[in-house]
């Protein structure tokens, strides 16, 4: 008989997203892969520089759940493992996912034994998938691991999430908005950029940053791409930490110029996300390789409708 198997596939994310700084993220299509085996042994195998002992986040996840020793854990990822994009969590999704999956399969084979029956699944939607309902009761246990909930909140949910009281609401990509990456190959740690935040900030800068960050939300919900542009600046955050990454600060001044819609910080960063209109994408990737050659990478990727999810069970 076949070892038990899952394979998980979870989006990158950004956060902060300019003017939302704390309550809004989004997930981007790249993607940390795990196939989780039980094999009998706990072992992490992976080509990545990431912990591969019970620190590992995936590990420490799954754990919560269901004990990891005799689970072995295969890591893959194209997501750049620092620069703000939500590496870690989607490996702590990532973890919950898989076992959450085992988890109910191994109540419903109780449940089987003795003599009842799970409910069926709604139209559509497998057990092992992880629908909205698996995602939305994995959220507390994610944000508690992670921190906050906008990183986790969009690797679960995908699409865009808006974040308030420990709980995050998604919402759709409109169509027509695509994102270029700039990603330094010197990282910032984000011990350092949370320190380079003020204890109190302006009200003007207050004031400024919730009217942006609603005409962001509104120019996303309602597919305007004007509102978007007009929604991306900040005052809270990015100007604060702009020392930190100079060369990122000034792509963010920039982004308009080189054709984009604007730009944002990527979290904590130093990652520049570019927001594009669908038909200018390719135009701002070209002109933005000769302004990060030699210190960044660019990338040209979506907005990932698609929250995490168990793609394989065997």
């Amino acid at each position: 008989m076949s070892n038990r198997r899952r394979v998980v596939r979870v989006p990158a994310s950004s956060a902060n997203l300019g003017p939302g700084f704390d309550v809004l993220a989004c997930a981007l299509a790249m993607h940390v892969e795990v196939e989780v085996e039980e094999t009998g042994r706990f072992a992490v195998e992976t080509d990545l520089a990431i912990a591969r002992d019970r620190r590992n986040l995936c590990v420490r996840a799954f754990d919560t759940i269901l004990a990891a020793s005799r689970f072995t854990f295969r890591i893959r990822s194209n997501i750049p493992l620092s620069g703000g994009l939500g590496t870690s969590a989607a490996a702590i999704v990532a973890g919950l996912l898989a076992a959450e999956s085992f988890a109910c399969e191994e109540v419903g084979r109780a449940e089987k034994a003795l003599g009842g029956a799970p409910a069926p699944p709604a139209d559509g939607e497998s057990e092992l998938s992880a629908g909205d309902g698996p995602r939305t009761r994995l959220l507390p246990a994610a944000t508690r691991l992670e921190g906050h909930p906008d990183n986790v909140g969009a690797a679960l949910l995908g699409g865009f999430v808006l974040c308030a009281d420990a709980d995050a609401v998604g919402f759709s990509v409109p169509p027509g908005l695509e994102a270029v990456l700039v990603v330094p190959h010197r990282p910032v740690r984000t011990r350092e950029a949370r320190a380079a935040l003020p204890a109190a900030v302006p009200m003007a800068d207050a004031v400024f940053n919730v009217g942006h960050a609603g005409m962001l939300v509104l120019g996303l919900v309602q597919g305007d791409l004007d509102l978007v542009a007009r929604g991306l600046d900040d005052r809270l955050h990015q100007p604060h930490r702009a020392h930190l990454y100079p060369r990122s600060a000034a792509l963010v001044a920039t982004a308009r110029e080189l054709g984009a819609l604007g730009a944002t910080i990527s979290g904590a960063g130093p990652t520049v996300l570019l927001w594009c209109a669908a038909d200018a994408a390719a135009g701002v990737r070209g002109r933005l390789e000769s302004e990060a050659a030699g210190w960044a990478d660019v990338r040209a990727t979506a907005f990932e409708p698609r929250g995490g999810a168990v793609v394989d069970a065997g």
